[in-house]
């Protein structure tokens, strides 16, 4: 019961995937040749608010769920490591035809192929937990 928020608030985060057509591998098909703008505004939109809930974050010292403050932590400028991780990321997405929050939509929508999408990305968040310590951060 103590969770019954987040629960919530995923139902609505997936109503919002399915009626903006963001769990749509045509959209996301259609982004990564460059033939429409949908999914870039998405994503656009996505990052703006990310920004804006970071620096509010930070301006009020806001807490997280247990009362812990939330820290950023200064990254290093290694560009070459973010090209690697983000292809990686990119190719995972326009093979599959979803990201992880549309992977899961999908699933609810009844695109029961996605649970192999959803298996291996789980696979990967699991090796990357056993390789994390040999990995350069």
């Amino acid at each position: 019961m103590k969770f019954i928020k987040f629960l919530l608030l995923g139902i609505v985060f997936g109503i919002v995937m399915a009626k903006s057509e963001a769990i749509s591998w045509f959209r996301i098909q259609e982004m990564f040749r460059f033939q429409a703008f949908h999914m870039y505004g998405i994503i656009g939109t996505a990052v703006t608010l990310g920004v804006i809930g970071v620096a509010l974050i930070k301006k009020f010292n806001i807490r997280d769920f247990h009362g812990n403050p939330i820290t950023f932590f200064p990254k290093d400028k290694s560009i070459a490591r973010y090209l690697i991780g983000g292809t990686i990321f990119g190719l995972g997405w326009a093979l599959s035809g979803a990201c992880p929050g549309p992977m899961v939509v999908n699933i609810g929508y009844g695109f029961l192929s996605m649970i192999v999408v959803f298996f291996f990305a789980i696979v990967g968040t699991y090796l990357y937990g056993v390789f994390m310590k040999k990995l350069p951060h």
